[in-house]
């Protein structure tokens, strides 16, 4: 019994362990290089249109907004095997990611490159810094899901997030 809460405990304390690869979707403005193996005048590097929408050779406008490069691929695939290739194989690949931007109570604010591993505080610095007006306890993000949260400077960015540093009112 001992042992068990011993190995209770250990598993209460590993990380959970999520990468910004694994909360990042597709969406208008990234460009992805598909490879369709053994298949290349299907494959090319591509860029998501304002809908979300990747025009493919064969196939089409392809929505893969909103889904992880996973669900894309799965999408992909199904849509070559619909009549057009057996057992189709397919890799997707973000070759560039759409920006994010960072507004208000900064220094510099606008559109940014995004990078794997940015946190809102990154996100700041990449900004020229907070101005002497801004509240660093008052900073709020817009992702995709159009939906706005209150953020800490730890928070990952994402790309297309946009992040606004709320002015403070003495």
């Amino acid at each position: 019994m001992r042992w068990l809460v011993v190995l209770l405990a250990l598993i209460c304390l590993m990380p959970i362990h999520v990468t910004a690869t694994d909360m990042f979707r597709l969406g208008p403005g990234d460009t992805v290089r598909v490879t369709v193996f053994g298949e290349e005048n299907l494959s090319g590097t591509f860029s998501l249109d304002s809908d979300g929408r990747l025009a493919m050779p064969l196939l089409g406008p392809v929505t893969l907004g909103g889904l992880s490069l996973k669900e894309a691929e799965e999408s992909l695939v199904s849509r070559l095997a619909d009549g057009w290739l057996r057992q189709p194989n397919v890799a997707l690949e973000v070759t560039t990611h759409r920006p994010f931007y960072i507004l208000g109570e900064v220094q510099k604010p606008g559109a940014y490159p995004w990078a794997s591993g940015l946190s809102v505080m990154g996100a700041v610095a990449l900004g020229g810094g907070f101005t002497y007006r801004a509240d660093e306890d008052d900073i709020s993000i817009r992702r995709d899901d159009a939906k706005v949260r209150r953020v800490s400077l730890t928070m990952p960015v994402q790309p297309g997030d946009i992040i606004h540093v709320h002015q403070r009112f003495f």
